[in-house]
């Protein structure tokens, strides 16, 4: 089993591990390389996550989608592993990027997780649909007041009903996109930062806790056998994390202290 974690909490190796992985896969052309991994969020066509937002899907797709990209992160470098972007603000919670994808150089090198080129293909698509952005990822934080806080993480997952959920969590999920700006507010570019990773792997967590605080909610029983394209996936098949091969470092008896942090 393997445990993604706070990425403000992760060791020098770990936090090695994770840079080293998404410096290999920038240097691939293929299927296994970042381009092509981030391009199928939005640009090029075709978008993958059209079916996504907006829907019951939201939540099984983006888990199949971190799924598969650590899988091929992994392929570079074995022990790397996603990490959390704990994005809640409150009194001891500024509103800030956390450091390991603030700093621009990393011992004399360029920082990995800083920036990261947009493919050539987005860009030109881009284009021709009116949509003119960098060659490389930036970022402009916004009003500070469009984190989510807290306490609205606490009521979230009071919410018994995974539509419910789902729908206020993705409500959540698109505010940060927007605080961040740049690339990372327009869905057909945003995976090429590599802090989108970073942020959908905190949804995927928080949806985590919400399983475990809430045994045996599911989406609707229509969907649990519809595939997830491009990936080889269901709805049903994306439930159980575990089964997957990571976890959250959070078993059942703490989901209930971390629902009040």
């Amino acid at each position: 089993m393997r445990f993604r974690r706070n990425v403000d909490r992760l060791t020098a190796g770990q936090l090695g591990n994770l840079r080293a992985g998404f410096e290999a896969m920038y240097g691939l052309a293929d299927d296994r390389g970042y381009a092509y991994q981030a391009g199928i969020h939005g640009l090029p066509l075709p978008i993958g996550c059209d079916n996504a937002h907006g829907t019951p899907y939201f939540l099984p797709w983006h888990r199949a989608y971190l799924y598969f990209f650590e899988r091929a992160l992994r392929d570079r470098v074995e022990r790397a592993m996603l990490a959390w972007w704990d994005w809640r603000t409150g009194p001891q919670r500024p509103a800030q990027l956390p450091e390991a994808y603030r700093v621009r150089r990393v011992n004399g090198e360029a920082n990995p997780l800083h920036s990261a080129r947009v493919s050539r293909l987005a860009l030109e698509q881009g284009r021709r649909a009116g949509l003119r952005v960098a060659a490389r990822t930036r970022r402009e934080p916004g009003d500070a007041a469009l984190l989510p806080r807290a306490e609205e993480v606490r009521e979230l997952l009071e919410l018994r009903d995974f539509l419910d959920f789902s729908s206020a969590l993705e409500g959540l999920h698109d505010r940060v996109h927007v605080w961040v700006g740049g690339h990372m507010s327009l869905i057909p570019f945003a995976s090429f930062d590599p802090i989108f990773w970073a942020h959908h792997t905190m949804v995927d967590r928080l949806w985590r806790v919400w399983q475990l605080r809430h045994p045996g909610a599911r989406p609707p029983r229509a969907i649990l056998d519809e595939a997830l394209p491009p990936f080889r996936m269901t709805v049903r098949q994306t439930l159980d994390v575990t089964a997957l091969g990571y976890d959250y470092a959070v078993a059942s008896a703490s989901a209930q202290v971390e629902a009040r942090r």
